[in-house]
């Protein structure tokens, strides 16, 4: 059904675009598409299980058994580690590999090879931030480890096995749909990808808008605007720990480029909203005492889905959990001994830097007093159906210069990013899913680096811990938070802080660890960062937790979907209290009497969430009113949501409230009502448009997007409720990507869930049918098997042989 609705959707579409003479993309030959025998009908798969049940593979040393379970969650069970990785590289393909490669093209800027120049922009932006390079640097470093690397080449043949065995009729749909065929993959392809999640999980950053602000209104009002700390923030680790090292020396000295303000359109960024919660309780809080480990990472949802769950098994290990598609190994998960889940940690970790030439031939830069030639990179983009395109990028020792500015080339910007030094970080996640313990966690975690991640960890032992885990450059104070001067080593990064220095904790006396994104620690810690942290949720899991006692794992799934919003909590009394009700229409009272009572939590059928989303939001541009003019000529950064709390509560009579193109001088109070006023006009007319009242649900409209973005392959309006300040922080396309509650008794006992489906083939039933689950807030039975024996949920079993 749902391939007949899309098919229908898309001849619509081909229609409209062909009458229109307009392209959203390059379309194929619809002769193909629509042909009996090769076509879109070949992808409708039956209800039932029906993959071979035996199949050869060059290059395995002994045969691998993979059980699928009812969920079709694939058991590997192989003799080795290679065999292993190969066996999973070709599972994984056998039901990802368009997702696979439509992330590579994406990411290794090749998006208009197959769309055309519509992707030419997104392209050249991959490219001149050098995430190809970062790309290429990972895997020289890999082949250093040949051990580990041997296992990422097997991974590689997996997927290149069932990629040579495909024949045009057996492509997945998408290729059908845009008219290409899939290339082979490479190890390569592997490094991108991880790269791809790096620059996703470590790229945000506000040099450029931070630079201009603090041109633009001084340092003594930027420090109101935008203090880095405020007290109310609880970090991971704990306020007032007690740092038993002795802190390496950092310069102190650092030269921002302020002298003038920087024109240039903000490249694009990742989402603001990634992030993700994570905790461990020990077995002196939970009724079994036995600890229990919880992980959801926030994440861009998507059909078909970022994860791919799965369970490897070998002698020396057994692992289960979820993997990146492309990537091997167990990314989040646990074993027989261990379990540990991941969160963001939102440092800082790219820095722009403002290039001085030598002359316009951009052939030398100034640096310390003498030139230094740069590297020039051609770079092709092969544009379908249009010409090729070349683009010539200048690398410094600094990074690529992405940002140019013609007629001026003394505001060219390079880009340094920790993502493109060398690093192993595959040899971490294979480190970490053969962990016994505590000790072998943490030298699992010394070969990791980036993007910083909080690994909150549990183990049978009884043991819980939390490392903020990643190399974090040696800054001065400042240093970072805005575009420096690149002609000086002054602005250089000074090193990493040394690993065993990061914050972590272990075996704490509260009885947890947790994290969701905030600060990693309070200012006391001895080594300056900056960067983008929650400002709520934490507080929301650490007031939770700090509270139970006799926690079972429903009390955690429970926690893992709770929907209370403390940045509501905060906010709304104050909004309320200056509210002027005497002028407010019948409507508006309708609304006020939706949210005076309200309790802050975001469930799905209310319309009070809705209410004070729409409030806070124009709240917000009213009282940020010069921020939005200033920003039509000169990119500028905003104050963040908790100032704003900060500013209506202790500086109700700031000259912030004033709107500057009135020739009235408001106050806070007359914000309040009229950005009211203009929420309950918003939420009108949205409930005209769509004849019905704005339920939370609704107004928030939940879309898991396929990644071609066809209406028809995705879950809209999903039936959910949450918002990204609360721990179930599901917004329109962001939310728990993978909920985990693991407890590490005598015997492991663990449940998860995702919201799509383990095929990414849209005829397929299991190609969406966790979304519902998902949403409903309940979770599977995770089926952590032994050995590789028939049972209830076991719906079949395939056999991979060397040939």
């Amino acid at each position: 059904m749902r391939i007949i609705k899309f098919v229908l959707s898309f001849i619509a579409t081909v229609v409209l675009v062909v009458g229109l003479n307009q392209r959203q993309f390059n379309l194929p030959a619809l002769g193909i598409f629509f042909s009996p025998t090769a076509g879109f009908w070949q992808n409708a798969e039956p209800v039932e299980f029906s993959l071979p049940a035996s199949i050869n593979i060059d290059g395995l040393s002994a045969p691998v058994k993979v059980v699928y379970d009812d969920r079709l969650v694939p058991h590997i069970f192989a003799e080795n580690a290679v065999d292993a990785a190969m066996a999973q590289g070709y599972v994984t393909a056998q039901h990802r590999l368009w997702s696979m490669e439509f992330q590579i093209f994406a990411g290794s800027g090749r998006l208009s090879e197959f769309i055309g120049k519509v992707g030419l922009p997104a392209d050249r932006q991959t490219r001149r931030r050098g995430l190809i390079r970062a790309a290429e640097t990972a895997l020289e470093e890999w082949k250093k480890d040949t051990e580990y690397f041997q296992y990422i080449q097997a991974y590689t043949d997996g997927v290149n096995a069932w990629i040579d065995q495909l024949k045009p009729v057996d492509y997945p749909l998408e290729y059908k749909l845009i008219g290409y065929q899939p290339e082979r993959w490479s190890v390569l392809k592997c490094a991108i990808l991880q790269k791809v999640m790096s620059r996703t999980l470590s790229m945000r950053e506000d040099d450029l808008e931070a630079t201009n602000a603090l041109n633009i209104f001084g340092k003594e009002e930027f420090d109101f605007l935008y203090p880095e700390w405020y007290d109310e923030q609880l970090p991971i680790i704990p306020k007032g720990t007690e740092w038993n090292f002795e802190k390496v020396t950092v310069r102190s000295d650092s030269f921002p480029a302020t002298d003038k303000k920087l024109s240039h359109i903000p490249l694009t960024k990742p989402p603001e909203f990634a992030g993700s919660n994570n905790w461990a309780v020990s077995g002196k809080k939970t009724a079994s005492g036995n600890p229990i480990l919880c992980s959801d990472p926030h994440l861009n949802i998507t059909l078909p889905s970022i994860w791919f769950e799965i369970q490897i098994s070998i002698p020396e290990y057994n692992v289960y959990g979820v993997s990146i598609p492309g990537s091997p190994g167990v990314i989040i998960g646990f074993n027989e001994n261990i379990a540990w889940g991941m969160t963001n940690v939102g440092h800082d970790v790219s820095d722009w830097y403002r290039i001085h030439w030598q002359d316009e031939s951009r052939q030398a830069y100034l640096f310390d007093g003498a030139y230094r030639e740069s590297e020039q990179v051609i770079e092709t983009y092969k544009v379908r159906n249009g010409t090729t395109v070349y683009d010539t990028i200048y690398y410094t020792h600094l990074g690529p210069v992405a940002y140019t500015k013609e007629g001026d080339i003394y505001q060219d910007l390079a880009f340094h990013w920790l993502g493109a030094y060398p690093s192993n970080d595959v040899k971490m996640f294979f480190s970490l899913n053969k962990a016994k313990n505590y000790e072998d966690y943490v030298n699992a975690l010394g070969y990791y680096t980036c993007p910083a991640q909080n690994f909150a960890f549990a183990s049978k032992d009884g043991d819980i811990a939390l490392w903020v885990q990643g190399n974090f450059p040696l800054k001065a104070d400042q240093q970072g938070r805005f575009v420096q001067e690149g002609n000086t080593s002054a602005n250089e990064w000074q090193g990493f802080v040394p690993n065993e220095q990061n914050p972590h904790t272990f075996n704490p006396e509260s009885g947890y660890v947790s994290s969701a994104n905030q600060h990693s620690t309070d200012p006391s810690y001895p080594y300056y960062y900056n960067g983008g942290f929650d400002d709520y949720r934490g507080r929301t899991l650490h007031t939770a937790l700090s509270g139970m006692e006799s926690i079972t794992p429903d009390d955690l799934k429970k926690l893992q979907n709770n929907n209370f919003n403390l940045q509501a909590k905060e906010m709304t009394p104050l909004l309320l209290e200056k509210l002027d009700k005497s002028v407010l229409s019948k409507d508006e009272i309708g609304f006020y009497n939706e949210i005076k009572d309200w309790d802050y939590k975001h469930e799905k059928g209310l319309v009070a969430p809705a209410v004070f989303r729409s409030w806070f939001s124009n709240f917000y541009k009213q009282t940020w009113d010069e921020f939005y003019t200033l920003n039509d000529s000169i990119s500028v950064l905003f104050p963040e949501s908790w100032r704003t709390v900060y500013l209506l509560r202790d500086h109700e009579e700031s000259k912030w409230f004033d709107i500057t193109t009135t020739d009235t001088k408001e106050t806070s109070a007359d914000i309040v009502t009229q950005s009211f006023k203009s929420a309950c006009q918003e939420l009108l007319d949205w409930s005209q448009k769509n004849d019905q009242r704005p339920f939370w649900r609704d107004y928030k409209g939940t879309i898991i997007r396929h990644l071609l973005r066809q209406p028809a392959l995705s879950a809209v309006n999903v039936d959910v409720g949450g918002d990204r300040n609360a721990l179930n922080a599901v917004s329109k396309s962001f939310g728990p990507s993978w909920r985990m509650v693991v407890e590490l008794g005598e015997e492991i006992k663990a449940w998860g869930v995702y919201p799509g489906g383990q095929s990414g083939n849209p005829g397929s039933p299991f190609y969406d049918d966790f979304v519902n689950y998902w949403a409903q807030g309940e979770y599977y039975d995770i089926l952590f098997m032994k050995a590789p024996e028939q049972g209830d949920r076991v719906i079949g079993i395939q056999t991979l042989s060397k040939n």
